[in-house]
């Protein structure tokens, strides 16, 4: 067991991949005080917002694998395929989720409109518009290339 967990600790494409997601979340903590003007440490953690993570991810895992394992081999093709599918999904279905959840906080606030109701809010951050995609995915390239 212990030679299994040694192994998948010196995997360099899943260290490359964890780096961009974790340099991704962080600048959303920096991006979150330079627009806001205070830290949000929730943002660490927390789904949408710029750069996206998940393009972060898993383009430093598609470019990491083409390095790696060729850029002419299937196991980049399957790598690519999925970072594209994540990426559509980060734009697509999580974006209109988050204006669904967006349209339904602005009902309960207009039918509950000035009376001292306690309302659980839908979170409204948790789809990408196709410009912070776009940043993730370069930051996955960038740290890819870079490590």
């Amino acid at each position: 067991m212990h030679e299994i967990m040694s192994s998948i600790a010196a995997n360099h494409t899943l260290q490359v991949s964890l780096l961009a997601w974790l340099i991704a979340q962080v600048l959303k903590v920096i991006f979150s005080i330079i627009s806001v003007g205070k830290v949000d440490l929730t943002r660490l953690v927390g789904a949408g917002g710029m750069p996206s993570s998940h393009s972060a991810l898993v383009m430093a895992l598609a470019v990491s694998v083409g390095q790696d394992a060729g850029w002419d081999t299937p196991l980049f093709t399957v790598a690519l395929v999925f970072a594209f599918v994540v990426m559509y999904d980060a734009a697509g279905v999580r974006r209109a989720a988050g204006k669904q959840a967006e349209a339904i906080n602005q009902i309960i606030n207009d039918i509950y409109r000035g009376e001292q109701i306690s309302q659980e809010r839908l979170k409204e951050l948790i789809g990408h518009t196709p410009v912070e995609v776009l940043a993730g995915a370069l930051l996955g390239i960038i740290i890819a290339f870079i490590l």
